[in-house]
């Protein structure tokens, strides 16, 4: 009786994938001297708190919905970490980076007329399972690559700790196709999609580009959808959220300008650059679309950087990211 017990307890624990912390509890459950029948009610009971509890952690519902804000306001979601291992793929040496790691970022404007989340992540949030520290997932690409990325929480419990929940944005819009910025794309279906003909038809064609994770955003496929003609296209029509034309990294390349009353222009760089350096030294990908219009595109942002006085945020630079204040704090 006490073998098929244990075996019982070990089954259970497997089959809903509890951390090692839990796992180790009901381990020690099992070897209480007391009835089978009690020690069976005790693993039930931890088993559904822990799937519950990463239910919770992976879906959660926002705590006090959030109202529209008096002006805009930027919010900074900590997407992750990408492991970069060849940095001349970007077209610069190991020593000519401060560090070969790039963040991944995750925003959300939120307007007086709407909200608008702009790219989604590296990982979904229901592909791991958050344990409080690091986690870190092994990715195979179509085109055969491999990316490492570590998480430390999930997109959507930062969100609803701002108060929103999927259903509440108005508008989603992605800088561009990679995997490491549409890996949430799905959660945010019920929102209309503001993209690019170009990029749309290369997300669903038959043989979508290797760098892409097809399942990541199919639920797209589907979604109200606006179809962006124009350069510059204002998104809620009084110039403070504009999606900018950037094409070379991809076909339909997007950057968002963002003008916030404190804080004063913003440039959502999507990945027009990856490093700082490659902006300081000239460098361009070797992986680009148009490595010719992605350098032309860099002159145009940088025109407009100019004569606006806008900043650059460079999605993916590691220690400029590392500096700014992350959700629920959020610029203005």
């Amino acid at each position: 009786m006490r073998e098929i017990e244990l075996s019982a307890a070990v089954q259970l624990i497997a089959i809903h994938r509890i951390d090692l912390e839990v796992a180790d509890i009901a381990w020690d459950i099992t070897k209480m001297r007391t009835s089978p029948s009690v020690i069976a009610a005790l693993v039930a009971a931890l088993v559904f708190a822990a799937v519950a509890r990463g239910a919770g952690q992976t879906a959660p519902s926002p705590g006090h919905p959030a109202q529209p804000p008096r002006s805009v306001r930027l919010y900074v979601f900590d997407c992750g970490t990408l492991h970069i291992a060849d940095t001349g793929r970007f077209g610069l040496k190991a020593e000519e980076v401060a560090t070969s790691d790039l963040s991944v970022a995750c925003f959300l404007i939120a307007h007086p007329k709407g909200t608008l989340i702009w790219d989604t992540g590296a990982v979904p949030d229901t592909a791991w399972t958050p344990t409080g520290g690091e986690v870190t997932r092994h990715i195979v690409l179509p085109d055969s690559g491999e990316r490492d990325v570590t998480m430390i929480r999930p997109l959507m419990t930062q969100l609803a700790e701002v108060g929103y929940s999927p259903a509440d944005i108005t508008y989603l819009a992605l800088s561009h196709y990679h995997y490491d910025h549409t890996a949430n794309a799905n959660e945010f279906a019920g929102a209309t999609w503001l993209v690019r003909q170009e990029e749309r038809d290369a997300m669903f064609a038959e043989s979508p580009p290797g760098v892409t994770q097809p399942s990541s955003y199919a639920a797209l496929r589907n979604s109200k959808t606006i179809i962006i003609k124009s350069d510059d296209y204002d998104v809620f029509g009084d110039g403070t959220v504009v999606i900018k034309r950037a094409p070379g990294h991809t076909p339909g390349h997007q950057v968002l300008y963002v003008k916030l009353a404190k804080t004063g222009g913003v440039v959502l760089s999507g990945d027009l650059y990856h490093y700082p350096e490659e902006r300081t030294l000239n460098r361009v990908p070797t992986f680009e679309f148009n490595q010719e219009q992605t350098r032309a595109t860099r002159v145009a942002i940088e025109a407009f950087l100019r004569r606006t006085g806008a900043q650059l945020w460079i999605q993916h630079d590691f220690r400029a990211n590392a500096r700014l204040k992350k959700a629920p704090d959020y610029y203005d």
